[in-house]
């Protein structure tokens, strides 16, 4: 009896160590995840004042503005596969349009589109991954 009543102790204690443990390790998932977010919009803002520079001598290099759309998109498409927060998933799906627009009016040979869209939807992208 005595062996019976030690299991019952051992997995009570067991039980209650992982009750008090799961939230620990779920918060540090969530907090991993917002570094991560934020991380990336950082990224992300230093991307968006490539693009501004990049439109401002657009004449002298053009590809300059195409590359930092990609560096944009690039980083999208990481914290896009790292987040199910849906405000971090319509900040990602403004961003990921506005940088659209720009490629579109750039294609359209606009040699200074607006992008006063990207930074709005960059600022919020930055505004939601804040923890």
């Amino acid at each position: 009896m005595a062996t019976r009543r030690s299991r019952t102790v051992i997995a009570t204690v067991v039980f209650a160590s992982v009750a008090l443990l799961t939230p620990a390790a779920v918060g540090c998932s969530a907090l991993d995840k917002a570094l991560d977010c934020v991380q990336t919009a950082d990224a992300i803002a230093d991307s968006v004042t490539d693009l501004q520079q990049a439109v401002e001598t657009a004449a002298n290099d053009p590809l300059k503005a195409d590359q930092a759309l990609d560096d944009i998109e690039k980083n999208l498409d990481e914290i896009g596969d790292k987040t199910d927060d849906s405000d971090v998933n319509k900040a990602v799906d403004d961003l990921n349009e506005a940088v659209g627009n720009v490629r579109t009016a750039i294609k359209n040979g606009d040699e200074t589109p607006d992008i006063s869209p990207v930074t709005d939807a960059a600022g919020e992208l930055t505004k939601v991954c804040t923890p």
